[in-house]
């Protein structure tokens, strides 16, 4: 069978091919600059929300990568919570939701801090608060003891992707790994995102979370680079959408002799693809920052403000007077009179037909 990476003489001293990565590290450089121009000028309040979705977002594609699936409503509250934003129907979390969320915003708010082992420790500490990983009892808090296999197929058939560095020697690893990490400096930090990310999942150094624990420092580093807490993208959003890919390049780099390049080359391209979704929503935020800045002195009652920020936000199916009635649980007399309000000030207007089937759109101008 082929060596892993870190049984090589080498190790761990990677190596890239500059040429072939430098297009694309611009391109990200580029739209990252962009992006951050972009966000300065939509306003404070909007802003915030955007992190705030941004960030909930990356709590629970991470999560969702690893087959768990979080309540994108608690995940939202707890983030609004700690970050003392006010953000509408608020709700409580449960202590798992809570634990990844303490990461996360630990990673990107005490983004200069260094990465110690007793920082890592609570990370994976609070990604497994009861000592157990579903039904099995893992190691909390500190370097596993165990040996590291990650494999698939049903009992009896199972097929070893991958085998993890020695138990003995996964301290001694992440001490050259955290050295490197808080002390090189001459490395883009875009660049040491991706390095990082692929070092620590090699040295895979806990008996579970490894995977959530990587992508929190890449998103630490990624918020180096931008000097900035504010988030605006979400890697982890963009890699659960990639993952095969992800899964695909990570096998194939840890048998080389030392050259991530195609490991980078694809973590920068998956970056851009995260950029560029982002960027692609920018249109429509801020149109409506732009509408509510046009009508910051129209009246609106709240059933109104509601229903145009759902049109905004992409309504499901066709705006019909029984469905705002029904989501603004008001009369169906009251629904019409809403609707011929907005009608009367330009901001509604009717599609074609009548009657029962009557439907209504933002008139966007």
């Amino acid at each position: 069978m082929a060596k892993y990476i870190y049984q090589q003489e080498n190790w761990p001293n990677f190596t890239w091919n500059e040429k072939s990565i430098n297009a694309i590290f611009g391109e990200v450089r580029n739209l990252q600059g962009r992006i951050t121009g972009q966000m300065h000028s939509i306003g404070f309040s909007n802003k915030e929300e955007a992190t705030l979705n941004t960030l909930t977002l990356d709590v629970v594609k991470s999560s969702e990568i690893e087959g768990e699936r979080l309540n994108f409503q608690q995940v939202r509250s707890s983030i609004a919570i700690r970050l003392g934003m006010e953000a509408g129907g608020l709700i409580s979390s449960d202590r798992s939701v809570e634990g990844v969320v303490e990461m996360i915003l630990d990673a990107t708010r005490n983004y200069l801090n260094p990465i110690t082992d007793e920082r890592l420790f609570g990370w994976h500490a609070s990604l497994f608060p009861t000592g157990f990983s579903g039904m099995y009892k893992i190691e909390a808090g500190c370097y596993r003891s165990g040996e590291m296999q990650v494999v698939s197929g049903a009992m009896g058939k199972e097929r070893v992707h991958y085998e993890a560095v020695a138990p003995m020697f996964v301290k001694s690893e992440m001490e050259k790994f955290l050295t490197w990490l808080n002390g090189d400096d001459s490395i883009d930090y875009v660049l040491k995102a991706a390095i990082a990310h692929f070092w620590f999942i090699i040295i895979h150094p806990f008996d579970d979370g490894n995977g959530r624990i990587a992508r929190a420092i890449s998103d630490l580093l990624l918020t180096r680079a931008e000097k900035s807490p504010d988030r605006f993208y979400s890697m982890s959003g963009q890699i659960l959408v990639e993952r095969k890919k992800y899964y695909e390049v990570l096998q194939k780099v840890q048998h080389s002799n030392g050259d991530i390049t195609a490991w980078i080359d694809w973590f920068l391209h998956c970056l851009k693809n995260a950029l560029l979704e982002t960027e692609s929503t920018f249109i429509h935020v801020l149109h409506k920052a732009g509408f509510w800045k046009i009508h910051e002195n129209t009246s609106f009652n709240e059933r109104q403000r509601m229903m145009i920020n759902k049109l905004f936000d992409g309504f499901d199916g066709k705006l019909k007077s029984s469905k705002w009635a029904k989501i603004t649980k008001c009369s169906p007399d009251t629904a019409l009179r809403d609707i011929k309000d907005l009608l009367e000030k330009g901001i509604l207007r009717q599609e074609q037909g009548g009657g029962r089937s009557t439907n209504y759109q933002l008139n966007e101008t």
